[in-house]
């Protein structure tokens, strides 16, 4: 009995041993797939074709109105303007329909003291003028009494010789002396003039400066209201006002309470009748385009509907040397009830075609050192082979050089070989560190 339960236990470990053993394989088996060198992965690869090849220009645009009305901050001269009234984004409205109000506190603070100015200054006017009056009928009386005085000292002179020497000379000095006060009567009395007109002239130029402050206050707080010049649908502009930017940063509407400053844009109001598309190019497609060229876009928004356009301007090009671009705008030829401002549209732009060329994919062409290869499969493998570009879309390159039918890679055989050596040494390290 002993013996057979010590002959069913080793038959057990037995089993146990047999079935780790096999465990262990089957795990060791799968481990050594995983560090083994991957097997050259195939080299994606493609046929020279011939055919027609239409070249396209394809670019994501915004849909704009054609005469859009901006309306901005007035240039009060101020700083910050605080927003009071503000239409709701997409809301509709008529020829003269208020759209934005601003905060006129501070211009209605200036224009209570630009009047408070004018008054003075009226006032002040009033009273130089009233003092100068009183001025010119006192040197009127002095005139008047110097005269007097002369008649007076000539009627006596008269006596003279009548009278004793001492006397006569004492009339003839009277004389003399009458006649230079009202000599010089009359000389003070047109400086005096000539400085009362002098005084009113600086009064009324007080008042005139105090006048133009309230008219501009008062035109300021008109301009502060900023209305519709004709109907269509309000426009919110983003809020760029901001004390930190980033790139790429998503800036939100303006709204009531925001403050902006002057001169800049709030909100517009696009003209429903003409719309545009403002499209960004690629600066490789920029001598393809010209203006009056014929366009094909679609609004994302209107799914099952294309619209014809015409290339209306075409901008410079502007951007990061890495990302070169060239805004232009487009006119569309049709209008639908359900555009709106600032949906998004996707254009093409047929430039022409090519007929019975020679033509691969654009991933196909590589350059170096003003070199045009492909890399052309032969006995041997795959070998650069120099070609002469024709034309170059997004998606297709034109060239020569070729023959109908040939093979090329999609991909850089060179940088294939390296990653795929790569990864064999990965793989000897790990066999290296399992043995251990």
């Amino acid at each position: 009995m002993t013996r057979k339960i010590v002959i069913g236990v080793c038959a057990t470990a037995a089993l146990a041993l047999t079935l780790l053993a096999l465990l262990a394989w089957g795990g060791g088996s799968r481990l050594m797939k995983a560090v083994s060198p991957a097997s050259a992965s195939r080299l994606p690869v493609t046929q020279v074709k011939r055919g027609d090849v239409t070249i396209t220009v394809t670019a994501k645009g915004e849909l704009s109105g054609g005469h859009t009305e901006m309306l901005s901050a007035p240039m009060t001269g101020g700083g910050d303007m605080a927003i009071t009234y503000l239409r709701e984004p997409g809301e509709a409205v008529a020829a003269g329909d208020v759209v934005v109000k601003f905060d006129t506190t501070e211009q209605e603070y200036k224009l209570k003291e630009a009047e408070a100015d004018l008054a003075e200054a009226e006032q002040q006017v009033i009273q130089t003028q009233a003092d100068n009056q009183a001025k010119e009928e006192e040197t009127r009386y002095s005139l008047l009494q110097a005269k007097t005085d002369v008649r007076t000292a000539e009627l006596e002179a008269r006596r003279n010789p009548i009278l004793a020497d001492i006397v006569a000379r004492e009339n003839t000095l009277a004389l003399e002396a009458a006649k230079d006060h009202l000599r010089q009567l009359e000389h003070d009395a047109a400086n005096r003039q000539a400085t009362s007109a002098a005084a009113v002239a600086i009064q009324e130029a007080a008042r005139n400066k105090a006048k133009v402050k309230a008219e501009t206050a008062r035109q300021n707080i008109e301009n502060m209201v900023l209305k519709a010049k004709g109907p269509g649908y309000v426009s919110v502009m983003q809020n760029t006002n901001c004390n930190f930017c980033m790139f790429g940063m998503l800036f939100p509407a303006l709204q009531v309470g925001d403050t902006v400053n002057a001169g800049m844009v709030v909100a517009q109001i696009p003209d429903l009748k003409n719309w545009e598309v403002t499209a960004s190019i690629g600066e490789l497609d920029r001598g393809h385009l010209s203006v009056g060229q014929k366009v094909q876009v679609a609004i994302v928004a209107l799914p099952g509907k294309s619209f014809n356009g015409t290339i209306k301007e075409i901008g410079g090009t502007i951007g990061a040397f890495w990302n070169r671009h060239f805004d232009s705008k487009i006119a569309l030829e049709q209008v639908a009830p359900g555009m709106r401002p600032g949906m998004s549209s996707n254009i093409v732009i047929t430039t022409g075609t090519l007929p019975n060329s020679l033509w691969v994919p654009s991933q196909a062409l590589f350059e170096s050192d003003s070199r045009t290869f492909v890399y052309l499969q032969t006995s041997s493998g795959f070998t650069p082979r120099d070609v002469k570009l024709v034309r170059r879309s997004e998606s297709q390159v034109v060239l020569t050089g070729l023959r109908e039918g040939q093979v090329v890679a999609l991909a850089n055989p060179e940088l294939e070989r390296q990653n795929a050596q790569g990864n064999g040494s990965a793989a000897g390290s790990a066999m290296k560190a399992l043995s251990r």
